[in-house]
């Protein structure tokens, strides 16, 4: 072996160990830091700084990785090693795990979760699962996917804690997808598969938000990004099956059933891509016992329950409603319908525009578009389009999107809540006032810089 290349290999397996410390430090500092309405099962009072002293040696390890040469192989043993601990602590930055045991429950005991909410629970003998879930969400209905909700019913009768390490290891299997299906992604779309997989599989953002907490979100892009791979591959059937699959885990995966349909271009396609989908949305209701009921307004309506200081249009109608004379709620709420409906024009636009090359790319952007313009852009909702977005060449070097990522592991706390409370918001206007100021500025100069190079080759010419 070269001694540069050793020299590199030593690096990578060196910072390796500082993200593994950082990792290990997460989940042994986390369950005392969370606290929780479940003791786990290890509980060591390590302290807040070890806490955080671990996602910073997590995210200073992933930034020095991303500078040095990789393979996909050494990103998947690295990313098995940051991810193991994290497995098997306790709920980390949300608590929705128990809403997910509860809403289980539910469907083992016969109910049904989309018009139940997990308070009726109490009349079942089912009092220790419902004291897990958050006295916010215990009088909501499910917003879940049914074939999440019948998987996870599997899991009742256990203790919580026995619940949630199974629940992690359904969630696992997104994971899984994500290892073998991001590069694979990347490949087709003539990106760096290694650089893919360090996007997804070793950021912050994935392993902190989604791994630790448990989010059913994991299994949904796993899926999501398995399909995108067969349609980029030209096997649009069962991508669409596959898209399907992942919308009942949660629904916004189904955005990417036309935008595969319009990049393939074929009516016959189409009329076949529907049946497709159809048919894996109705076996799912039938087998899991839920019906259709659960693609109703409440699988919309639940994120609305949420004021956010970094959502966008919680932030601007709260500032406004601090200068102006109107009720704050309703001006939140008003921008929110016109944000999301801009976000809607936005992905149409981006449909409409989508072949082969570039559907990949603008389903990301369509998919990031309405996670930040809906009615909590709670952070981990961006990973719906990151995982899209690392496999696209360009995007790839992005330091602006590491820039998110990092940011965007740290603003929920251990426990859950928003580290910024809801009269942060101007802060966050002036943020995204900058953010957009700066990305026009850039945008004008690319397009300037465009026309000068036109006019040069048309002068020689």
């Amino acid at each position: 072996m070269p001694p540069i290349a050793g020299r590199a290999d030593r690096s990578v397996w060196a910072w390796a160990v500082v993200g593994l410390a950082g990792s290990v430090l997460v989940a042994l500092a986390g369950p005392h830091v969370a606290g929780g309405p479940v003791r786990w099962w290890f509980d060591p009072s390590l302290g807040v700084a070890a806490f955080y002293a671990g996602i910073v040696a997590l995210s200073v390890a992933w930034l020095a990785l991303g500078r040095v040469a990789l393979t996909t192989r050494m990103v998947w043993i690295v990313a098995a090693a940051w991810c193991l601990p994290l497995l098997f602590t306790a709920p980390l930055f949300s608590q929705d795990v128990y809403s997910y045991l509860a809403q289980g429950t539910l469907v083992h005991l016969g109910l049904d979760p989309y018009r139940d909410a997990p308070a009726v629970l109490a009349q079942h003998g089912q009092t220790h699962v419902l004291d897990a879930v958050s006295p916010f969400w215990r009088h909501t209905t499910a917003p879940y996917g049914p074939l999440f909700l019948w998987i996870v019913s599997w899991f009742t009768g256990a203790s919580l804690v026995i619940g949630v390490l199974l629940v992690k290891a359904l969630e696992l299997v997104g994971f899984v997808l994500l290892a073998v299906f991001a590069p694979r992604l990347a490949r087709g779309l003539g990106a760096d598969p290694a650089r893919a997989a360090w996007w997804v599989l070793l950021c912050p953002l994935v392993l902190l938000q989604l791994v630790a907490a448990a989010h059913t979100d994991l299994l949904m892009i796993g899926l999501l990004v398995a399909g995108m791979t067969f349609a980029i591959e030209r096997r649009v059937l069962p991508a669409i099956a596959l898209c399907a699959l992942a919308a009942t885990i949660k629904l916004p995966a189904a955005a990417a059933i036309p935008f595969i349909l319009v990049a393939a271009g074929d009516r016959r396609t189409w009329m076949r891509g529907v049946l497709v989908a159809a048919a894996v949305v109705v076996a799912v209701s039938v087998v899991s016992g839920l019906g259709l009921g659960w693609v109703s307004t409440t699988v919309f309506s639940t994120p609305d329950k949420v004021r956010l200081a970094i959502t966008p249009a919680t932030a601007v109608g709260w500032t406004v409603a601090q200068v102006v004379p109107v009720g704050a709620r309703g001006l939140e709420s008003a921008l929110g319908v016109v944000a999301f409906g801009l976000s809607l024009v936005l992905g149409v636009v981006l449909l409409w525009r989508s072949r082969r090359e570039n559907m990949v790319r603008n389903l990301g952007i369509a998919l990031i578009a309405v996670a930040v313009c809906g009615p909590a852009a709670w952070p981990w909702y961006l990973t719906w389009g990151l995982v899209l977005l690392a496999a696209c060449p360009g995007i790839q070097d992005s330091r602006a999107l590491a820039l998110v990522i990092l940011a965007s592991a740290v603003v929920v706390k251990a426990d859950g809540i928003l580290a910024f409370p809801l009269h942060t918001a101007p802060v966050f206007v002036a943020l995204y006032l900058g953010a957009t100021a700066v990305w026009l500025s850039r945008t004008r100069l690319s397009v300037a810089s465009s026309r000068r190079v036109r006019t040069r080759a048309l002068v020689e010419s």
